[in-house]
């Protein structure tokens, strides 16, 4: 295990090294270092509005959304072995022609995962708030203690929704069932008793009164959540065929009305045939928002009356934006170099794709106004989530081409990507949190975002698409 484990380790590296350099690929922690270290110095300002303990607890929030976000290994185990990985990654393909079972590669390929994500993401932000204790004032047992709970934080995240998506592909209904069955207990919960779950959350929980029994407890429910996660992981049988009708002619024609409508229902087909629409729907959408929602409305006192649907639905539009990553998931230009297609054809057609997929965010915001009470800031909720999705998956279009989910680690895209986002993020929430309506002024994003999206494909045709 050892043994390939450190491969798969170097192997991840040399992906993205070859891709946009060791350098690069290097300083994308150190980034992440820099930005919390400064951002660091703003905590006591900050905390004048906001409350210490709610920073606290929105920072373990964004580290379980990251966990909920990457954590879906169970729904793509069989494209991991079978499909996307085959060709990106020898060592996963290995069971084809090694003595090494699927589950067994597949364990050291999400023990290596969890590495990366932890150096890249998590240990970077705690060792930034570690490094400016000193001239913060905060103490260094405290820094430490935070880089502790957020790292259980991202760990919890990940295994629930490893083990969701692990159950999902095993049963839709018996995982389906466990998620309603959950959403439906903490809201009773949080009726009867007055208390938001947000508030139990354990890696929180320790954060402010920090027990070795419960840091044992967590790291207990933690490991088994993971050992069972890998144990319902079945890679499809290589014998086993799946027949389909041929729709895409049909699908095509009915969608005639859209631009690139044969690529568009074929990404549609995908999505479907793959499993992957729905469960990205459910693991990498609608689970984190919810989770999201408990944790924002904490906020609730420390925001106008109608801050918190105008911070829910930027948060919405951000999340939205990785729909982008879904249709060009397992998708690449290789395939289509030897047809009459440009880099800029698929981009267009994964955009169409893109944007019709921007019906569930927009579903999902106008049910948490109608159910929140307040139905009447629905539509200016809608157009500020949808234009900032539309405004990210454009700038990230641009920066990453069919791409996103290799590229966004290139230092210099993400700093890119960043800055532009955060500009209009700032910009937004300012004027939303002024008043309900000026959230329709966000519709004026839409004009960047197509000049970015009609400058990526012009950006992509330009480039080799074989580097990528």
């Amino acid at each position: 295990m050892p043994d390939l484990f450190i491969n798969l380790v170097k192997e991840e590296w040399r992906t993205h090294s070859t891709m946009f350099g060791s350098i690069s690929f290097a300083l994308f922690p150190v980034m992440i270092f820099g930005i919390v270290f400064m951002g660091s110095f703003l905590v006591p300002f900050l905390s004048a509005t906001i409350p210490a303990g709610d920073l606290a607890l929105l920072a373990h929030a964004m580290f379980l959304l990251l966990g909920f976000m990457v954590g879906g290994f169970g729904l793509l185990g069989n494209e991991m072995m079978n499909r996307r990985f085959g060709q990106a990654s020898l060592l996963v393909y290995s069971a084809r022609s090694l003595p090494l079972s699927e589950r067994f590669i597949f364990a050291n390929f999400v023990l290596k995962d969890i590495v990366y994500y932890f150096f890249l993401w998590v240990f970077p932000f705690g060792a930034g708030y570690i490094a400016a204790s000193p001239f913060s004032g905060v103490p260094l047992s405290r820094g430490l203690l935070l880089l502790l709970t957020l790292s259980l934080a991202f760990l919890l995240g990940l295994c629930v929704v490893f083990i969701l998506s692990s159950l999902y592909v095993r049963s839709r209904a018996a995982c389906l069932l466990v998620v309603v069955c959950s959403a439906v207990a903490a809201t009773v919960f949080a009726a009867w008793s007055g208390t938001n779950p947000a508030l139990l959350f354990p890696p929180y929980l320790l954060y402010t009164a920090f027990s070795w029994v419960a840091l044992l407890g967590t790291v207990i429910a933690i490991a088994a959540m993971f050992a069972v996660s890998v144990l319902l992981f079945t890679p499809e049988s290589q014998g086993s065929t799946k027949t389909y009708r041929n729709v895409l002619g049909r699908l095509a024609r009915s969608l005639s009305f859209l631009p690139r409508s044969p690529l568009v229902a074929k990404d549609l087909l995908d999505l479907s045939r793959s499993g992957i629409g729905i469960g990205q729907a459910l693991f990498s959408f609608l689970i984190p928002l919810v989770a999201i929602w408990f944790f924002l409305s904490l906020l609730q006192n420390s925001l106008p009356p109608h801050g918190l649907i105008a911070i829910f639905s930027l948060t919405a539009g951000i999340i939205a934006s990785t729909i982008y990553t879904w249709v060009t998931e397992f998708d690449s230009f290789g395939p289509y170099a030897c047809l009459p297609v440009a880099v800029s054809t698929l981009i267009s057609s994964k955009m169409t794709t893109f944007l019709l997929l921007q019906v569930l965010p927009a579903v999902f915001i106008g049910a948490v106004a109608c159910i929140t009470g307040s139905p009447g800031l629905a539509g200016p909720a809608i157009v500020l989530c949808l234009s900032i999705s539309i405004y990210a998956a454009c700038v990230m279009a641009y920066l990453c081409g069919l791409s996103p989910s290799v590229l966004v680690y290139d230092v210099r895209v993400l700093f890119t990507y960043l800055l532009l986002d955060g500009v209009a993020l700032v910009l937004l929430a300012a004027l939303s949190f002024a008043n309900s309506l000026y959230g329709l002024l966000s519709v004026f994003l839409l004009v960047p975002a197509y000049l970015f999206a009609r400058a990526a494909g012009a950006r992509w045709d330009a480039r080799d698409p074989g580097g990528l």
